[in-house]
């Protein structure tokens, strides 16, 4: 007997809405995580992202089952495995997506307008530009822009361009990395995927590395010119003591930790293993460290007294 909760559940695909979590990027580095107003906007348009990510999916799921059958993973979904009708799954797909549109309108109009674009965007995906190498990719990484800025849009805060191109880094660098891997298992697993056939191994190894390298000198670029300046008065009586010992330009104190992340990614990539980004930041310990660590010094800079926001 088919648990229809559960398995609306398992196609919702939950574990996916941490990707949502960059839609809290806006509120932290324009320091204002600590305004209410603001944070509970924001947890509303995560609601919202969370709602249309999930309708995609399943659309998605809808227009793949024929390969996912053929995937050693993917063939457990709900559709593929035939728990859950064509019908009833398109039905769930237009209700989250209905009432993220709903959810969105409310808050703001350029965010309902960044909903619905990225809705289209993932639709036009599922019906045929998926099948198209690096366009595929560049689509992936397209949802990760859109994430971020949906999230400084409906607080209304402003995003440097060196943000946004580590932003458009580490999404184009994500999604590389998630063909590389689900190149891997091809031979294994047959055509599951269209635009696969036409990657070479080698052409996403180079994705990776270039994207990798793009990722952490985008994000120091962004420390470097971003930094707020430090506060505390040991830190300016050493300023005048000299000019060696100036501490103006905080967060690159954590460009040792990102560089380590993206180590450990590529070769977590190069294992094989992530054709999941979303569960192996969940799941491998190191990699969850380094991100735990990094929020840490991020926070604590930018909110621990010891710099200020000009």
């Amino acid at each position: 007997m088919v648990n229809l909760p559960l398995e609306i559940v398992k196609i919702a695909r939950p574990l996916h809405w941490v990707k949502n979590l960059a839609l809290f990027a806006a509120l932290i580095f324009s320091g204002t995580f600590f305004i209410k107003s603001y944070f509970i906007q924001v947890v509303w348009a995560f609601v919202s992202f969370c709602l249309v990510t999930s309708g995609t999916y399943i659309l998605n799921d809808i227009m793949d089952a024929k390969h996912d059958r053929l995937h050693p993973i993917k063939r457990y979904r709900p559709i593929a495995k035939g728990t859950l009708s064509v019908p009833f799954a398109l039905l769930m797909s237009l209700l989250f997506s209905l009432s993220s549109l709903y959810i969105a309108r409310l808050l703001h109009p350029l965010f309902f307008l960044l909903v619905l674009v990225y809705l289209v965007v993932q639709v036009v995906y599922s019906l045929g530009l998926k099948r198209l190498a690096t366009i595929d990719i560049l689509i992936i990484a397209s949802g990760f822009v859109i994430r971020v800025y949906a999230g400084a849009v409906v607080i209304n805060a402003h995003l440097s361009v060196w943000f946004l191109l580590c932003v458009i880094s580490v999404a184009l660098f994500l999604a590389s990395g998630k063909r590389r891997a689900e190149l891997s298992i091809l031979p294994e697993s047959g055509t599951t995927r269209e635009s696969l056939t036409h990657y070479k191994s080698e052409l996403l190894n180079s994705y990776v590395t270039m994207f990798g390298n793009a990722s952490w000198m985008s994000w120091s670029l962004f420390t470097f010119f971003e930094s707020p300046p430090a506060t505390l008065p040991i830190w300016l009586f050493l300023a005048e003591i000299s000019k060696a010992t100036t501490v103006n330009k905080l967060l690159m104190v954590t460009i040792p930790v990102v560089i380590f992340g993206i180590m450990r990614y590529e070769s977590l990539i190069f294992e094989d293993r992530s054709e999941s980004p979303e569960k192996i930041l969940l799941t491998d310990v190191a990699l969850l460290v380094a991100v735990g660590v990094w929020i840490a010094m991020v926070v604590f800079i930018l909110y621990g007294g010891i710099s200020s926001f000009v």
